[in-house]
């Protein structure tokens, strides 16, 4: 049951992207498209991200629902460079996700990054941001790492001609709390993806974390679909995708495919 509603769920949000209509101003889309593609653009967006995976654990019986709200809010803090927060809070329903857990619901560790991006991009169109970030401890149950941690993190891409590659990197460090597990992990993600001139786009990326404490992968690669478009006067767009683990720890994390959908409030200045 729990594959035929996510396969339901994936139809509709298919569905809907194949029949929306291009409603934003014309004179607005091409810049508001490449905006939603570009993480450090001066532009406000809540994204809604809904991820579920499966074969989860030693028994590969459990499965987890992570809806990620990711609110991003560019600060103009000089005539030529911009401060963009991006917040990850993480809503997470998860079972048997290892042997005897049953089943946890609640939000997890909030982790806060802050990018340093100059307003325009160099003369050779690349576009760069950098700056800190933090781990919170703000998970309930089994769902926190019960550690604090800070790092760095960085990104780097450039836009033409409906094209849009980059990549995204940070770095985590734990300090502090009562967990017992040590946290350093680099989170690589590298993406390309292509706007159409309906304003869809297709895209493909990785999301990988190595944890040097364990010398283990995990691989998400992620293959998405989406359209920019306007309901009741809201700029928005819907993604639909598949993701597929091509590395994990054996014994925690998911295996085999997996599916994401998001919804992206846009708030054009």
């Amino acid at each position: 049951m729990k594959t035929l509603a996510i396969c339901a769920m994936t139809l509709g949000f298919l569905t809907a992207i194949a029949l929306a209509p291009p409603a934003i101003a014309e004179e607005s889309q091409e810049e508001l498209a490449k905006k939603t593609n570009n993480p450090v653009a001066n532009l406000i967006s809540v994204p809604l991200q809904l991820d579920y995976d499966q074969n989860i654990g030693p028994t590969r019986q459990g499965d987890r629902y992570q809806l990620t709200v990711k609110p991003v809010i560019p600060i103009s803090i000089s005539t030529d460079w911009n401060l963009i927060s991006r917040t990850l809070v993480p809503l997470i329903n998860q079972h048997d996700v290892s042997l005897g857990s049953g089943t946890q619901s609640g939000i997890g560790d909030i982790t806060q990054q802050i990018y340093f991006s100059p307003k325009a991009p160099t003369a050779s169109g690349l576009i760069w941001g950098v700056g800190p970030q933090a781990l919170l401890r703000t998970g309930t149950d089994n769902l926190s790492a019960n550690k604090w941690g800070a790092g760095v993190d960085a990104v780097l891409l450039k836009q033409e001609h409906g094209w849009t590659y980059g990549a995204l990197a940070n770095h985590m460090w734990s300090f502090g709390g009562t967990g017992q597990t040590n946290i350093s992990a680099t989170f690589l993600q590298p993406f390309l993806s292509f706007t159409t001139k309906h304003y869809t786009t297709y895209g493909i990326n990785t999301e990988s974390t190595y944890e040097w404490n364990t010398r283990q992968w995990s691989v998400p690669v992620n293959m998405t679909v989406t359209q920019l478009l306007k309901v009741g006067g809201q700029a928005l767009t819907l993604q639909a995708g598949a993701r597929y683990w091509a590395d994990t720890p054996d014994t925690t994390g998911p295996k085999g495919w997996g599916i994401r959908l998001t919804v992206n409030l846009l708030f054009p200045k």
